[in-house]
């Protein structure tokens, strides 16, 4: 190699070493400062819960679970409700038999028979309630309203016949 090659070269190695050495300044930099932020700065802690929800395909319970809570999303926003989508969980997760005694039920107290209220609950839970006959019974509790002015309503979904609702009613059918 000749000398005039050696020092040709040199200047480029030295701007790769001096880019390289640059960008390694860089990044300690900003680590270094984002490591201090994080040093000083508090940790922030939610006041809110931590919620899950969870369900097991085949159990009535997550299957009633399933069923009240998209039917009160479709029918709980005010300003355009979704009646389409209301009517097609209805007719997917109760029995024929059982829609129509329902029907009859909303026209005679001229309220929802699913949520055997007319308006939209706030807040809602579904509980096992075990074996009934052939079928099986949950719990679903209803809360409307809010702060101090809530009101809690308990249904009794019975669930039978390919896991289908056959029945809503305020009292248990054990």
């Amino acid at each position: 190699m000749s000398r005039k090659s050696l020092a040709h070269r040199r200047p480029n190695r030295r701007a790769a070493v001096a880019a390289g050495l640059v960008l390694a300044v860089g990044l300690a930099v900003s680590t270094q400062v984002s490591a201090q932020a994080s040093v000083h700065a508090p940790a922030k802690r939610s006041t809110a819960a931590v919620q899950s929800v969870s369900g097991t395909s085949g159990r009535a319970v997550t299957r009633v679970a399933d069923f009240y809570g998209a039917y009160i999303d479709a029918k709980g926003d005010y300003t355009d409700p979704d009646i389409t989508l209301a009517t097609a969980l209805r007719n997917h997760y109760l029995t024929p038999d059982f829609a129509k005694r329902l029907t009859t039920w909303e026209k005679k107290n001229g309220a929802d028979g699913v949520l055997r209220a007319q308006n939209v609950p706030a807040k809602w839970t579904a509980t096992d309630n075990g074996t009934v006959g052939n079928g099986h019974e949950v719990i679903v509790t209803l809360t409307f309203g809010s702060g101090e002015t809530t009101q809690k309503t308990k249904l009794f979904v019975l669930v039978e016949r390919y896991d289908h609702i056959v029945d809503i009613d305020t009292t248990s059918a054990r």
